[in-house]
């Protein structure tokens, strides 16, 4: 009887697990696996379990007093596990996994901090300045949180700013320094105490979330926000000026190629930048476009670039502006879509949700943006960020209802939608994807690490989601592109396995803006209908996907056995 009891009871429990499979995001990829596909899904499942104990278990035992980076466990802190994931061999599968595309990162934060205070060091016309001196406080020596901004001045030669012969050098670094005075960039790295490397690690911890301020989650996300939007301040004098703008495009374009990435989405919320050769700021968007494009076709011209498929560019405003600078920015918009329709893709509002407008007051500038686009018959679609937030009924939480009901194609973060049964519901009914940013989840203090994420919630229901990087130089990825963010839901969630990596490569290239669409033909490239660009891509994508199969069956299947 006893015997019976429990054979009975794990037959229903086998019927349930199964049952609940059938509603997760993975499902119908499942069922079209190719035999290779399913050997390769048990290889890699393998090698985790196998890391989870050799790479991943605690290197000291409960007894021990230990250090924080004596803690190890799967899934644990990005900031902490980084370096010692990529040394598995997990990584290596990972790393080589044709990942389709990224449709949410913002521009300026993914590129190399180190690189362009590099470039702006070599390069003639660069300058740093600040309101006060970058003086040392007491009790901190070598660590400064002054503000302070980086200009480009190709022809600055006379003027207050412009040190004559006679006048003596004083140091942007002495408490001597004239307030706001330009300092040539190679200068100021000369004359900073340790010279110009030691300079150049005080202006990357300047730019970036460190370990520290990454893991301080007793002090809120209001409070890294501070840190973040510093970064923002200090990186756009380097980055929206015409020589490092054009340097820095093939080179992100390389790296994420390089990481499997075939096409990319920037959001951007484009300034006016000096010009090769002009000393004046001139609110030019169309020059900074047209920047944007040529370097953009140079690259994929080139032989590193074959087989790249594009890049492009989400405008974006700041959340917290007034109405008269947002729709400002949406003339600009729409002005910048007529002159370069392949450039412009669609339609964002950035800036922390928490301290920004949300999305109900800011609707009356949304439906005069959607309004202008149906008269003129540009498609720019909203992608609106919504929900990135801790918050349950909130002002920020609730902007997922209006994203929903503003016809977003895609919502970034959605952080906050797991709480919300009826709008997961709508979400899978109106197709939008989820554009999730694990690792940026956890820098900003939404999630300590992984393990607390709510995207399997999400996915357990059948929302469509898509892996992206957010701002990866800022914060602390160390190189672009997506496989961080991969390998921290590989070693974190049992569930996710090769079949739920790959649904999510390919979902974003079903939700990916690869040309103008109208709202069904839109829904019809998700569903993988038609003969157009949508379908050929999904068709490289998985080719590229049952090589790479193939390759992780001939190269790890042995060690998958040990």
């Amino acid at each position: 009887m006893a015997q019976g009891i429990i054979e009975n009871h794990l037959s229903k429990r086998s019927a349930l697990l199964e049952q609940e499979k059938t509603s997760r995001h993975d499902y119908a990829f499942k069922q079209s696996m190719s035999p290779v596909a399913k050997t390769a899904a048990k290889v890699l499942a393998d090698i985790r379990k196998k890391e989870l104990k050799s790479i991943w278990s605690p290197t000291t035992t409960s007894n021990e007093k230990r250090d924080l980076k004596d803690v190890t466990f799967p899934g644990m802190s990005f900031t902490l596990s980084r370096d010692r994931m990529q040394k598995t061999a997990l990584w290596k599968i990972v790393s080589a996994m044709p990942k389709g595309c990224l449709l949410h990162a913002h521009m300026e934060a993914m590129i190399d901090i180190d690189w362009m205070i590099e470039q702006a060091i070599e390069l003639p016309g660069y300058y740093i300045s600040s309101p006060v001196p970058l003086c040392p406080r007491t009790g901190s020596a070598g660590k400064w949180s002054e503000p302070f901004q980086f200009s480009y001045r190709p022809r600055l030669g006379s003027g207050a700013n412009a040190r004559n012969g006679s006048e003596p050098e004083i140091s942007i670094w002495q408490a001597g320094y004239t307030p706001g005075r330009l300092v040539p960039v190679a200068a100021a790295a000369k004359m900073y105490p340790g010279g110009v490397e030691a300079f150049k690690a005080w202006a990357v911890s300047r730019m970036t979330i460190n370990e520290e301020e990454a893991l301080e989650h007793h002090h809120g996300i209001d409070d890294v926000w501070d840190k973040f939007r510093s970064c923002f301040l200090a990186i756009g004098g380097l980055f929206f000026t015409e020589p490092i703008f054009r340097r820095c495009i093939p080179r992100l374009l390389q790296q994420l190629h390089d990481d499997g990435i075939k096409y990319v989405e920037l959001r951007l919320a484009p300034n006016p930048f000096y010009r090769e050769g002009s000393n004046e700021a001139e609110p030019d968007f169309l020059y900074f476009l047209q920047c944007f494009q040529e370097e953009v076709d140079a690259y994929m011209s080139s032989p590193t670039g074959r087989g790249f498929w594009g890049a492009k560019i989400i405008w974006t405003a700041i959340r917290s502006f007034p109405d008269d600078l947002i729709k400002e920015s949406m003339i600009h918009c729409l002005n910048s879509k007529k002159a370069y329709p392949s450039v412009i893709t669609g339609f964002d509002f950035v800036g922390q949700e928490d301290a920004g407008r949300p999305l109900v007051d800011l609707l009356p500038l949304c439906k005069w943006f959607q309004q202008q686009c149906a008269d003129e018959q540009l498609q720019i679609p909203f992608f609106l960020h919504a929900g990135e937030c801790l918050g349950d009924g909130n002002d920020t939480d609730s902007n997922l209802v209006d994203a929903i009901l503003l016809n977003s194609r895609r919502i970034g973060h959605a952080f906050s939608l797991y709480k919300h049964p009826l709008l997961i519901d709508l979400v899978k009914d109106k197709n939008i994807l989820i554009e999730m940013c694990p690792i940026s989840h956890e820098v900003l203090r939404l999630t300590s690490n992984i393990l607390m994420h709510p995207m399997p919630a999400l996915q357990a229901r059948g929302v469509a989601v898509s892996l992206n990087n957010d701002d990866p130089a800022v914060l602390g990825h160390g190189k672009n592109g997506l496989s961080h963010d991969f390998y921290q839901v590989t070693a974190a969630f049992e569930n996710t396995g090769l079949a739920g990596l790959a649904t999510m490569a390919e979902d974003s290239i079903r939700w990916a803006a690869f040309e103008d669409e109208t709202d069904s033909e839109w829904l019809q490239g998700i569903d993988g209908k038609g003969n157009g660009l949508k379908a050929s891509r999904l068709a490289e994508w998985r080719t590229a996907f049952d090589e790479w199969c193939a390759w992780v069956v001939q190269e790890f299947g042995a060690e998958s056995q040990i």
